[in-house]
């Protein structure tokens, strides 16, 4: 078959689209977990048409490694949260804060929460308006008795593919960009990762794609998989930056689950109820 995202039907869950398809097969099954945050005729509106409609092993698979963190926990247990823009987590962060004891925050994520400390971050990349969420966010953390983890020190450099300089996060001049985490920081990370018996993590702690800015990303993965080998640590990673940095380490690591799913992991964290699944139920 073709696929069907090229059709305005399956965009608009469009009834007669969905039983256009519904016509192809007596079984319906989703084994897509990464579609199912979308209300679309082949993930939603098909199932009216299907008499026996089912979840696949992938998207079983994908659901159970999840509720490891929202419900299934064994604590104590860690969220790493890397990415760029604060805004676009700020739900899943609010969500995690009542699951999880300890949020590290990495990645460009960070330089808001160094700016919102009056840290002078360079030309570093920060998102506009964030101040307001950081407080909403430090504020339900105390309520929660959650633990904000914030960079201490970083690797920087004047351009995105030079070499790196560590710096303490009060030490960085006006042309420089934070693209790492530093060595101290590295070492905290690491310690409380050892604390944890769960761990979640979405998103890159620095540019990856220059190898000088992978080293917080490597020294994370490297211990989430040691720890998973030997302490029985349950690991999900979730997002595709995440994977695409962890599958450029030359090395074999283990994870409890790697999940491919952006949307709809992100949206699941949050507690939100997924189109596709609420239908399979």
């Amino acid at each position: 078959m073709d696929n069907i995202r090229f059709f305005k039907g399956e965009h608009k869950n469009d009834e007669k689209f969905a039983k256009i398809l519904s016509s192809l097969g007596e079984i319906y099954v989703n084994d897509a977990f990464s579609c199912s945050h979308r209300k679309q005729a082949s993930i939603h509106k098909i199932t009216e048409y299907v008499k026996d409609c089912y979840g696949g092993p992938l998207l079983k698979t994908e659901v159970e490694a999840i509720n490891l963190i929202i419900k299934n926990k064994k604590e104590p247990v860690t969220c790493i949260i890397g990415g760029s823009k604060i805004s676009t987590k700020i739900n899943v962060i609010s969500s995690l804060m009542h699951n999880v004891g300890n949020i590290i925050v990495v990645g460009a994520m960070a330089n808001n929460f160094l700016a919102h400390r009056n840290f002078k971050i360079g030309k570093s990349l920060i998102e506009d308006n964030s101040k307001k969420i950081i407080e909403k966010i430090y504020y339900e953390a105390q309520q929660l008795n959650c633990k904000i983890i914030i960079p201490t020190d970083c690797a920087v450099s004047k351009d995105f593919n030079g070499s790196a300089t560590s710096k303490k996060c009060d030490k960085i001049d006006k042309e420089e960009i934070i693209l790492d985490i530093g060595p101290e920081t590295i070492k905290e990370i690491e310690n409380i990762i050892d604390k944890s018996n769960t761990v979640l993590w979405n998103g890159p702690a620095g540019y990856f794609e220059n190898k000088n800015f992978a080293v917080g990303t490597d020294s994370i993965a490297k211990k989430i998989s040691t720890n998973t080998i030997n302490k029985s640590l349950i690991s999900v990673l979730g997002g595709g930056d995440t994977i695409s940095a962890v599958n450029r380490i030359e090395e074999e690591l283990t994870f409890t689950h790697l999940s491919t799913a952006g949307g709809a992991f992100l949206e699941y964290l949050e507690g939100k109820d997924l189109p596709g699944l609420s239908v399979l139920k």
